[in-house]
């Protein structure tokens, strides 16, 4: 069985490769329906993943930095309540023991050596909820969301690539929503959540984002 902190990181890529597909594809779909030539699909493509990708890094970079910003600041109020108030430290860490089921004796005795063992990480685990596996990353969280982006982007990029130009967004779009399936279905499957109404239900949103843009490709087209 996975670790939970596998099988989050499992869920980011497979959302963020979800991200990467719809909406590549999407403008992909869009810039053909708009009776653009075959050079500058391929263009819009290629800008379209790389700035998806780096749009993706960027917030993710700025929300776990938050994260992390956050946990160390309250890394540090612990420290100085450590310094300022041990005995009353040592109380609220026996009282969460207590409310988790230990009697009052045992629950001060657990406190007490875990205090002395390491008192912040004591604190920071059982009254913060914070541990290692579950510890803010910035850079990593920023590369994994770029780089599950640009392969799920890439995807469709390449069937563009490959498809006759007349084709193409007919084509795309069916590889867009058989690559989304079975992503739903992966996801489904580590979640244990229903797999047909997963797979249903990315499918439908996903054909309904395919559709708005190629309605509006159509609407702002090119002359042929």
């Amino acid at each position: 069985m996975a670790k939970m902190e596998d099988s989050g990181w499992l869920r980011a890529a497979v959302l963020g490769a979800n991200d990467g597909i719809v909406s590549t594809a999407s403008l992909l779909v869009g810039v053909a329906a708009s009776n653009a030539d075959h050079r500058a699909l391929i263009v819009a493509g290629v800008a379209g993943v790389v700035a998806g990708a780096m749009s993706m890094a960027t917030g993710e970079y700025v929300s776990v930095h938050t994260q992390s910003d956050l946990e160390a600041a309250a890394l540090a109020r612990e420290r100085r309540e450590l310094r300022t108030d041990a005995r009353g430290e040592l109380e609220e860490l026996a009282g969460i023991y207590e409310k988790r089921g230990l009697d009052r004796g045992l629950a001060k005795e657990v406190a007490r050596q875990l205090t002395e063992h390491d008192a912040l990480a004591a604190h920071a685990r059982d009254e913060l909820g914070m541990s290692k596996s579950t510890k803010a990353r910035p850079l990593q969280a920023a590369f994994a969301s770029a780089l599950s982006f640009a392969a799920g982007g890439a995807l469709p990029l390449l069937v563009v690539a490959l498809s006759p130009h007349e084709h193409a967004a007919r084509i795309v779009s069916a590889a867009a929503l058989v690559a989304l399936a079975g992503l739903g279905a992966l996801s489904a499957r580590q979640s244990g959540a229903p797999m047909a109404r997963a797979v249903a239900r990315v499918t439908f949103w996903s054909a309904l984002a395919l559709a708005v843009t190629a309605g509006v490709g159509a609407l702002f087209g090119v002359s042929g």
